[in-house]
C-alpha cells in the first residue's frame, strides 16, 4: 500500500502460477480471480491489471495462450477492472497471472492482523480445492467434484469484500496457499489472542473425504502442517480428513473475516441473501490460549 494523499492510497499486488486445471480458459479465470483477491481482502477496489505470462512457445500451440488470456480478461471485465498491458517471456513451463493496482482510503485499510477477543470468524468459501486439484491430476476426481472446485475458484471475492465493509471488521485475509490454519495463524501474529475453530461449522467439499482417505493430498498440505502444527491443538475426536482440510492449500480461496461477535450473524445473513451461500461462522477469537488455535 502506498499513501498518495490523506484520503487516497494505492494497493498493489502480484500473483501467478502454473496451471491447476486442464481447460486454458478456466485457468485464466482462476488466475485472475486469485490475483484480485488480495485487494479485496484489504477492503480495496481493484482498478487496473497487467498480464504476466511465461509460455513454452516451441512446444505448445499459441491457441492455448489465447484461451488463457481470454479467460483472464473476461474475469477482469466481471470485476470492473481494466487490463492496461503486461509482459511475456518464453519459458519451458506455462505460468500465468496478473499484477493488480487498486485504491483504498489509507485510514480504512483492513489488515490480516488485529483480531480481538470476542470476535467471530467468518469464512466465505468452502475448503478443499487443493485436494480436488490433486485428485484431478491423479485421474481420480469426478466431473462433479471438479466443477464444484472450479466454480469456487473462479468466484470473485468482490461481493464478500463489499459486504464486510458494512461491518466493523477488525482483520481479514484471503485463504490461499497456507491453508485455513496457516492464514489464521498469521492473523494471530503480534496479537495477545487465540482462536477456537469449530470444525463442524467449516464448509468443505464432501468429496474430499474420500480423496483424503486415499492419500490424494498435495505436497503443500504436508508443508503447511509441518510449519504450523505446533501452533494448533486438535481435539482428539477430530477426524483425520478434517485435519487435511484445514491445512489444505487453496487457490483463489474465500475471505477469513474477524468481526465483533454481535455483527457476525447479520453479516453472514446478508452474504447468504447476496448469493454467498457457503459463508459460515467457523469460530471465535479468544483471550486464552494466546497465540494458539484450538480445533474442536
Amino acid at each position: 500500500m502506498y499513501r498518495i494523499s490523506d484520503d487516497l492510497a494505492i494497493v498493489q499486488t502480484l500473483d501467478f502460477f502454473t496451471p491447476i486445471v486442464d481447460d486454458p480458459y478456466t485457468f485464466g479465470q482462476v488466475s485472475a480471480a486469485n490475483a484480485l483477491s488480495d485487494v479485496y481482502a484489504m477492503g480495496g477496489k481493484p482498478l487496473t491489471a497487467m498480464n504476466i505470462v511465461c509460455f513454452p512457445v516451441n512446444t505448445m500451440d499459441i491457441s492455448v495462450l489465447t484461451e488463457i488470456l481470454a479467460g483472464g480478461i473476461d474475469k477482469l471485465h466481471e470485476a470492473g477492472v481494466t487490463l492496461v498491458g503486461g509482459h511475456s517471456v518464453e519459458d519451458k513451463e506455462l505460468k500465468y497471472g496478473l499484477s493488480v493496482t487498486g485504491t483504498i482510503h489509507p485510514e480504512r485499510v483492513i489488515f490480516n492482523t488485529g483480531a480481538r477477543a470476542g470476535d467471530k470468524l467468518i469464512l466465505t468459501k468452502p475448503l478443499g480445492t487443493g485436494i480436488i486439484n490433486t485428485a484431478l491430476k491423479g485421474g481420480m476426481a469426478t466431473e462433479e467434484s471438479v466443477a464444484k472446485s472450479v466454480n469456487c475458484m473462479v468466484a470473485l471475492n468482490r461481493k464478500a469484500s463489499e459486504l464486510m465493509l458494512t461491518a466493523d471488521v477488525h482483520a481479514c485475509t484471503d485463504v490461499t496457499g497456507f491453508g485455513l490454519l496457516g492464514h489464521a495463524c498469521e492473523m494471530l501474529e503480534g496479537n495477545d489472542v487465540g482462536m477456537v475453530i469449530d470444525s463442524s461449522n467449516v464448509p468443505y467439499f464432501p468429496e474430499i473425504v474420500e480423496f483424503s482417505e486415499m492419500g490424494m493430498i498435495p505436497g503443500g498440505l504436508h508443508r503447511n502442517r509441518e510449519f504450523r502444527i505446533n501452533s494448533v491443538e486438535f481435539d482428539p475426536g477430530i477426524p483425520r480428513f478434517m485435519v487435511d482440510v484445514l491445512f489444505d492449500p487453496q487457490t483463489s480461496g474465500g475471505l477469513l473475516i474477524s468481526v465483533p461477535g454481535t455483527q457476525a450473524a447479520p453479516l453472514v445473513d446478508r452474504m447468504h441473501r447476496e448469493g454467498i451461500e457457503e459463508a459460515a461462522i467457523i469460530g471465535d477469537v479468544v483471550a486464552e490460549p494466546r497465540g494458539c488455535i484450538v480445533v474442536r
